[in-house]
């Protein structure tokens, strides 16, 4: 087996010799790091033309002639527009944070004591109760949103919430909390019921044991559905759509599509500013939690 060595030499004089990896392995990385870059590519293609295109000037879009894959200079007006022409920044974005932040909490707090309850509890039609909760999931947002607008309106005549973001906090979780139930009750089923049991042998109650024993071992699981409900939440469309009209509280989704299409003409260069800047947080997010994301969808609590 072929490898390499790497001298070093101390503060002392000494040189000490270094095995490097072998030349097999080295060659099997690049391999690999080789081969994924098509896939990466292919991720990153349409942000690629997305921040391309927003950082073209309105001539430079309109002449056929030039290329769509580089720009021949930077240029910041359709930024600019956003931030001075529209509610991107102002009202769309700061609204859809705040939609995205309170569903995410009302969703993973109630789905996952639904989820608990499912996995450790035995009542009459547990079983039952399970499948009822996954079919509400399959269940399409289009034929919710038609009982969902008569329930908006019945609410709306004590308390005003139509043409608010307070309409979205209160329906997005009738799709939200099924999902999360649904996703956290197969992970609450792999973590062990005996080290329940110890949590109860040492004083703690149902409750104490979920907070102090459970829910640390289900960190995994837990983020993921955070993850997944700030993503549906972020990027949905159809009860925005429906249930806001109001420029000033609309979320991102549907003010790009509203106020940057009318009729037939396209505002491409503020568009993809739009987008790109949109998907920046989960972009982020995704960065940061990925290792959650993925041990949450494929491993258990205990290995």
């Amino acid at each position: 087996m072929s490898s390499s060595t790497d001298t070093i030499v101390t503060d002392d004089g000494r040189e000490l010799v270094r095995n490097k990896a072998p030349i097999w392995r080295q060659r099997k990385a690049a391999a690999n790091y080789i081969a994924l870059l098509p896939y990466v590519f292919f991720a990153l293609f349409p942000f690629y033309i997305m921040f391309i295109t927003s950082i073209k000037t309105d001539q430079e879009l309109n002449n056929l002639g030039n290329s769509p894959f580089w720009a021949t200079g930077i240029a910041t007006e359709h930024y600019v527009y956003l931030a001075t022409n529209t509610g991107f920044f102002k009202h769309w974005f700061v609204n859809t944070i705040i939609v995205t932040v309170a569903v995410t909490i009302i969703s993973v707090s109630i789905g996952t004591l639904a989820a608990y309850a499912l996995a450790r509890l035995r009542f009459r039609g547990v079983e039952l109760f399970g499948v009822a909760v996954f079919i509400t999931y399959l269940i399409p947002q289009t034929l919710l949103f038609i009982p969902l607008i008569d329930v908006i309106n019945t609410i709306d005549d004590y308390v005003p919430i139509r043409d608010t973001y307070w309409s979205l906090i209160l329906t997005y979780p009738t799709f939200l909390i099924p999902f999360v139930t649904w996703l956290l009750m197969g992970y609450f089923k792999t973590i062990p019921v005996e080290i329940e049991e110890c949590a109860y042998l040492d004083g703690c109650s149902r409750l104490g044991a979920l907070w102090r024993v459970v829910l640390p071992m289900a960190i995994p699981g837990i983020m993921c559905a955070i993850l997944f409900s700030i993503t549906l939440s972020w990027n949905e469309l159809l009860y925005s759509l429906v249930f806001i009209q109001d420029e000033t509280a609309k979320t991102i989704s549907v003010g790009v599509i509203t106020e940057l299409i009318r009729g037939d003409i396209y505002y491409w260069g503020s568009l993809m500013a739009a987008c790109f800047v949109g998907a920046l947080p989960i972009i982020i997010i995704y960065g940061f939690f990925m290792d959650y994301f993925t041990s949450g969808l494929t491993a258990g609590a205990i290995k």
